[in-house]
């Protein structure tokens, strides 16, 4: 007779994988909770401890790992030899496996979890199971996720069973539910630090940033046409797929590009600094134009006509939800794709009539409070670099006139007046997402000039300036890194600009304040760099 051994920590659909097992023939073998809920279901089910003639032991610790049990689940069926070894022992073969192992993972995620808990929730028996039902694809079904349990009834009924691909899937899939288990494990106890009074969860941010071993278990969401260029092979991986950008809601438009995604990314990570309605129009990574406003549609709109000329064939990320007013605004030129926390229902057919235009729906409150998100890793040649996802801090709250609070420091002789501290705190959040050496020129609540990615600071403000749409006049400035000399100053200062922020420690920060003092423009430093490479 057919067996299968069912012993599952997220019960979700269980009861109808037995009921459906039954149906075909097969006799149910289970433990624990398993077993209890298959019971209460009126379900006949076989005892695990009947299988191996052991009772469970230690608190459970030792229930499924026995000759008994593995023998019958990786016993070849077209080897003679294993068939031997089976009736020499008396073990009955396993023909379908369903374990899932999430209750690590559960406990790891609650802070409250003492470590002696945390480690009686790392199963042994369970992964065996798994990897030992995997091994043996060809004549077991080994089934980890409940959305796999119908698709596995269908397969069985048919009169030559599942087929060899079917089978080979759902092991591709084991393997890769273990290895992500295990990467569980091992991360949260690369957090926790070991000392002479015991173990203490929560090691240092550095160490659960950057721990001695780190492995990354990616399963790849899709192929995408191509990477940055047509001739290169791309694909589109996640650790998380209900997270950011990888759990948004495509709403309509052609497929998303790899270069479509890091825009995209780039414009969620700005929109993650502000509050307030806000907007981002962006190109190849860097905003060409950002604002806030009392509504999402006036922020768009003063994000797009920053720079309507770059605009053109952009990229937008807003957050908040599209209405129609905002809908016939993006639509009334030509955008690639957008990105917002929603779309209001009669907005819908109006972003429809630009059919190409790509519109994702994603919510980035995970990212927000710090629960994914937070490392960023990128490859170089032969090796991975691994660091924090820079968030502007220092600008989460109003600078005010009165900002001891905030470690910034008046350096000039003349202080902000109130309005400059409020463009420049605006200025600060958007100049740390433009690549660096950036400068950026902007009013309370818009950019107005863009200096990105340049050689030196001075050809940033020499770009800003060149590119600006709008008179320089009473704007503030914020640059990403120090100025290294007293030329970018002075070309801010002819541009018309009244204050800037920056990080200061240059060697020569004293002839870049002397010569601010020159032209009474008001000079606040950081302490903060916030380089973008």
């Amino acid at each position: 007779s057919m067996r299968a051994l069912l012993s599952v920590s997220d019960k979700t659909k269980v009861v109808d994988l037995g009921r459906g097992l039954i149906a075909l023939g097969f006799e149910l073998v289970s433990t624990g909770g398993t077993a209890r809920a298959l019971r209460d279901a009126g379900l006949p089910v076989t005892a695990i401890e009947t299988v191996t003639g052991v009772p469970e032991m230690m608190d459970g610790r030792g229930k499924t790992l026995h000759p008994f049990v593995h023998g019958g689940i990786l016993a070849r069926r077209d080897r003679e030899d294993d068939w031997e070894a089976l009736r020499r022992h008396a073990i009955e073969t396993i023909d379908v496996v369903a374990v899932n192992l999430y209750p690590f993972a559960a406990a790891a995620a609650n802070e409250e979890t003492l470590f002696v808990d945390l480690i009686e929730e790392i199963d042994i028996g369970g992964p065996t199971l798994v990897r030992a039902a995997a091994k043996n694809f060809r004549d077991v079904l080994v089934l980890v996720d409940s959305n796999d349990y119908a698709a596995a009834i269908r397969e069985l009924g048919r009169p030559e069973g599942p087929s060899l691909a079917f089978r080979f899937g759902l092991a591709r899939k084991a393997f890769q539910h273990t290895a992500s288990y295990d990467r569980t494990i091992a991360d949260t106890l690369a957090c926790v630090r070991a000392s002479a009074s015991g173990f203490e969860r929560d090691a240092s941010p550095s160490e659960a940033m950057a721990p001695s071993f780190l492995a990354l278990s990616l399963s790849k969401l899709k192929k995408l046409r191509y990477g940055e260029n047509p001739h290169q092979e791309a694909a589109w991986y996640t650790d998380d797929a209900d997270a950011g950008l990888s759990g948004a809601q495509v709403l309509q438009g052609k497929e998303l590009s790899f270069t479509n995604l890091l825009d995209l990314d780039a414009a969620a990570r700005l929109l993650l600094e502000f509050e307030e309605p806000a907007a981002v129009v962006l190109k190849h990574t860097n905003p060409c134009g950002v604002a806030t406003g009392d509504s999402i549609v006036e922020a768009y709109t003063v994000a797009r006509e920053t720079d309507s000329l770059s605009a053109f064939g952009g990229i937008v990320g807003l957050n908040r939800p599209i209405d129609a007013v905002t809908a016939t605004a993006i639509t009334s030129t030509f955008i690639e794709a957008i990105v917002t926390p929603g779309v209001e229902e009669e907005a819908v057919a109006i972003l429809a009539k630009k059919q190409a235009m790509r519109v994702l729906v994603a919510d980035f409150s995970s990212v927000r409070e710090g629960r994914v998100g937070q490392r960023d890793v990128r490859s170089i040649l032969g090796g991975w670099l691994v660091q924090r996802r820079d968030v502007v801090d220092e600008a989460a709250r109003p600078w005010t006139d009165d900002p001891a609070d905030l470690r910034l420091r008046v350096v000039t002789k003349r202080a902000p007046t109130g309005d400059e501290w409020h463009a420049l705190r605006f200025a600060w959040r958007v100049c740390a997402h433009v690549k660096s050496n950036g400068v950026v020129f902007t009013r309370g609540d818009r950019t107005v000039a863009i200096g990105a990615g340049q050689m030196s600071r001075v050809d940033a403000v020499n770009v800003a300036v060149f590119k600006a749409s709008a008179e320089l006049g009473g704007t503030v400035v914020a640059s990403d890194a120090f100025f290294p000399f007293r030329d970018g100053l002075d070309a801010i200062a002819e541009a018309g600009a009244t204050a800037v922020v920056q990080p200061g420690g240059s060697k020569r920060d004293a002839e870049v304040i002397a010569a601010a003092d020159e032209h009474s423009i008001a000079m606040v430093m950081t302490g903060q760099r916030h380089f973008w490479h």
